[in-house]
């Protein structure tokens, strides 16, 4: 099968109404942070103590979350610290880029802070020192020019809060753009889309603590030990509760397998062993596996038919689906057998209450949507929605990355999911006191195609860097290459900012959550906002993000600025 995954022509939906074992070591990641900071060690503390972690979308605020008692702390996090405890940069080392080229991306992170705000010309060596508002200006100067067609904003999944992604969108839109997008949205698009159109609600049907006391726990194109390694903590007690553990995966994961979760003594000697049992499919092969398991619930009416009847409808046309698709096609293509399938029909059919978690594993695949469906509709033929230990939950990864959508940092939706069209942007300017434009703007790969053809002037991005992230860099490289004002919001230097400059290239020196004035929130997975304080000032002259983003906009049009301030 080709990694696309399988996609047969007959697929429907139910929808209802309304091997090894790695070893970390965490107590070495913990003295390495510990000499790192040891520059800021007060700072460091407060920022673990107080503040709301930048690194999971967990929601850990402190060093305590809302799903158990005790410490909690993560290395993710921990690797994250130096970011906001280090030194500003010498600013020196701008003047020419040239050898900057040469060094990694932890290289140039380890540089230091952007304390400034910075300019390059075309032709120039490299960056110079230039104040707030003749950055500001210079910005403004060129978005009041440009068509608002050929404007477009990109944001990152590194932290940032709700109210920078809520600033950023009703920018663009202040600016007449709609070309804007956020890094999350690559990530659970598919999971968007399907839950949308199956559930109604696109994000978790239930809490983290829905986990501990769940007869099973299905982890499904999920490795959350490595990438979210504070929920091995959940999954050692939800094994102390008698919570099982099953994996479809085509890669036995090594933390899923066993995992030491350090702030349980038993657990960092022994280890804990996570899975109970693997299943492996083909890459690609999770729409005819999973089919193969409603496939045999349904004949062996191990369907939960009064919670069909009940609450969704289609599920004839899922059996006459299911009936017209062979044992041989669903084995060939999911890459298991139709034993497999029946051991986790048994599995589902047994248990009371089930929670299934899915991640990137699902939905970077063509046939993502069909991915999340295939999952859905487990889910629901066994009435595994809306109960307590039930539910579906599309994990997020990064700190904050679940606001980003629901505060409307869309090119296709405006905040609270509303769908861009004419009505809904006739409402929304209704709201705000100006026109709000109507039309669909640019994803982030439309964002650099477009910029790649010349059709962009102003591509103003806040932090990322798509020569790490995105497929062919010198596809990429050219890309950036070609608007004419590239800027470029961020906390440290990056690889992208020193792709040469069409005309001009700025640096806005940003503050982290933990500088931002007057404290932020985030959104974590399961949908709960935490606020998170100011602990400390930023370095040198570096700004709250969503500061920096609306003194932007004021300036361009200052006619209207009041209708833009926050």
């Amino acid at each position: 099968m080709k990694r696309r995954g399988w996609n047969p022509a007959t697929w429907v939906s139910l929808v209802p109404n309304g091997l090894g074992q790695v070893k970390p070591n965490h107590y070495w990641e913990m003295a390495r942070t510990v000499w790192e900071n040891r520059d800021s060690l007060g700072k460091a503390w407060r920022i673990l103590n107080e503040g709301v972690c930048d690194g999971c979308a967990l929601g850990t605020a402190g060093l305590r979350d809302f799903t158990m008692k005790g410490v909690h702390l993560c290395t993710v996090r921990l690797n994250l610290l130096r970011l906001n405890t280090m030194p500003p940069l010498d600013v020196r080392r701008l003047e020419d880029v040239t050898a900057l080229r040469d060094l990694s991306g932890r290289e140039l992170r380890a540089l230091g802070r952007l304390p400034y705000p910075m300019i390059r010309r075309r032709g120039e060596a490299g960056f110079r020192r230039m104040t707030w508002d003749a950055a500001l200006n210079e910005i403004a100067a060129c978005l009041r020019t440009a068509d608002p067609r050929r404007i477009a904003f990109y944001l990152t999944s590194r932290g940032i809060t709700n109210e920078t992604y809520y600033v950023a969108q009703k920018v663009a839109r202040f600016l007449g753009t709609n070309n804007i997008d956020n890094a999350a949205r690559l990530c659970h698009a598919p999971s968007t889309t399907a839950m949308k159109q199956v559930l109604g609600v696109a994000a978790s049907t239930c809490s983290y603590r829905d986990w501990i006391g769940s007869d099973v726990l299905l982890f499904i194109g999920s490795d959350a030990p490595n990438n979210q390694p504070v929920t091995t903590k959940y999954l050692y007690y939800a094994k102390q509760h008698g919570t099982r553990i099953f994996v479809i995966n085509p890669y036995r994961e090594p933390g899923l397998e066993r995992y030491w979760v350090p702030s349980v003594f038993e657990s960092a000697l022994f280890g804990t062993r996570l899975a109970d049992r693997f299943f492996q499919i083909h890459t690609g092969g999770d729409i005819a596996f999973l089919n193969g398991v409603l496939k045999h619930l349904i004949e062996r009416n191990w369907i939960d038919r009064s919670f069909i009847d009940a609450h969704t409808c289609g599920f004839a046309d899922v059996q006459i689906a299911l009936a017209g698709q062979s044992w041989e096609e669903l084995e060939q293509a999911s890459g298991s057998t139709r034993a497999e399938m029946l051991t986790l029909a048994e599995v589902l059919a047994q248990a009371k209450s089930a929670v299934f978690v899915w991640s990137m594993g699902i939905t970077q695949h063509e046939y993502g949507v069909e991915n999340v469906k295939a999952i859905l509709n487990l889910a629901l033929a066994r009435g595994f929605i809306g109960r307590e230990y039930c539910g579906v939950m599309p994990i997020r990864g990064h700190s904050g990355v679940q606001g980003g959508g629901e505060m409307g940092c869309l090119a296709t939706a405006f905040p609270g999911g509303r769908p861009v069209n004419t009505a809904q942007a006739r409402w929304l300017g209704r709201q705000w006191g100006f026109a709000v434009p109507d039309w669909k703007g640019l994803s982030c790969g439309e964002m650099l195609d477009a910029a790649y053809d010349g059709a962009l002037d102003v591509f103003y991005a806040v932090g990322g860097n798509f020569l790490d992230t995105m497929p062919d860099p010198e596809y990429i490289r050219a890309a950036l290459s070609r608007p004419a004002l590239r800027v470029h919001q961020d906390i440290v230097l990056t690889s992208q900012m020193l792709v040469d400059p069409a005309d001009t290239v700025i640096l806005l020196p940003a503050a982290t959550r933990y500088e931002q004035r007057d404290g932020g929130t985030e959104t974590s997975t399961e949908r709960e906002i935490i606020f998170s304080p100011f602990i400390t000032p930023p370095p040198g002259e570096a700004r709250s993000e969503w500061e920096i983003l609306m003194q932007v906009a004021e300036r361009t049009y200052p006619e209207r600025s009041r209708l833009i301030r926050f």
